[in-house]
């Protein structure tokens, strides 16, 4: 009756092949972070029935604000993210460009590289922990070992250390893993991208005299900007959401060193078993990451980008 009554029912038909991915996205997404955002306003402890939940109003989220643990858990999220990101970028961009032409050996350093995606996070956690580990991990050991055969470099840190249980190294060392884990992640999107790359506009830049430095700078990298810039809000995001290595490796600690957004949240629900304040601290998350999100879409928005 519908289709009868439209002059066009052509119109209908991109919504229709779009409405799957509608359902999916309001059955798997909107449902629960509603469900968040109105848990959010009640005091409910895990274990008790609904029936004993109390609405407290924004009482959760003025608890939020005044809670220094909650404002730790943004500062080392943001660091987190910050170096996380930003070395891997520049590792795999830089990685892309130096394997982007066909070089003896590439394939098998490409297969090794992207190994680590391969594996879960939970046995990447569970890796470095031990090889962290103070007492008996490898790189501990290789470190202290370095510092003997070169004594000068003692005082520079070539000691033995518990990575994990000091303070000031605990997160150095949780982002070193995340580089070594994702890095491969940015190589082979970028490198996907610069091999796609038009080869007459290659060829007009090397005629023109172009040199390897000025093709990467003033043509290669920005024509891959907008690309660039989606895969680094796809790290963005998934880094805000990390849990799983840090919460094998050091569970927040020591002393909340470690306590990224998500470890705090996975605390509040499941070790404090408050629901309500840790829907609340979600809220925070979803929040902080949407604006971001949005922040680089303007940004990476063609109409913008023409408008300069």
């Amino acid at each position: 009756m519908v289709m009868k009554r439209l002059k066009n029912p052509q119109l209908l038909v991109p919504f229709i092949f779009i409405l799957p991915a509608v359902v999916v996205l309001v059955v798997g997404l909107i449902i629960p972070v509603g469900n968040a955002l109105y848990l959010s306003f009640f005091d409910w402890d895990m274990g008790t029935p609904w029936e004993s939940a109390k609405s407290i109003g924004l009482d959760n989220y003025t608890r939020m604000l005044a809670d220094e643990s909650v404002r730790n858990s943004v500062w080392v999220t943001l660091r987190y993210t910050f170096f996380t990101t930003t070395f891997e970028m520049i590792l795999g961009i830089g990685l892309a460009l130096a394997l982007e032409k066909p070089i003896r050996g590439a394939s098998l350093f490409r297969t090794i590289f992207i190994l680590p995606l391969m594996m879960s996070p939970i046995i990447v956690g569970l890796i470095w922990r031990y090889m962290l580990d103070g007492r008996t991990g490898v790189l501990p050991y290789f470190v202290e070992r370095i510092g003997e055969i070169i004594p000068p470099l003692q005082s520079l840190g070539f000691i033995r250390h518990a990575y994990l249980a000091e303070t000031n190294l605990a997160l150095p060392a949780a982002i070193g893993v995340d580089i070594w884990q994702w890095t491969p992640f940015i190589f082979i999107i970028i490198l996907a991208g610069l091999q796609s790359l038009p080869d007459d506009v290659m060829q007009a830049a090397y005629i023109d005299g172009a040199n390897w430095l000025q093709m990467t700078w003033l043509v290669k990298l920005p024509m891959m900007l907008p690309l660039i810039i989606v895969t680094l809000l796809m790290r963005v995001i998934d880094v805000f959401r990390a849990l799983e290595v840090l919460f094998i490796m050091t569970f927040g600690g020591p002393a909340q060193a470690t306590e990224v957004l998500s470890v705090k949240i996975y605390k509040t629900a499941f070790a404090a078993q408050n629901l309500g304040y840790a829907s609340t601290i979600s809220m925070l998350l979803i929040a902080i990451t949407f604006v971001l999100s949005v922040v680089v879409l303007i940004y990476n928005n063609p109409t913008r980008q023409e408008g300069r």
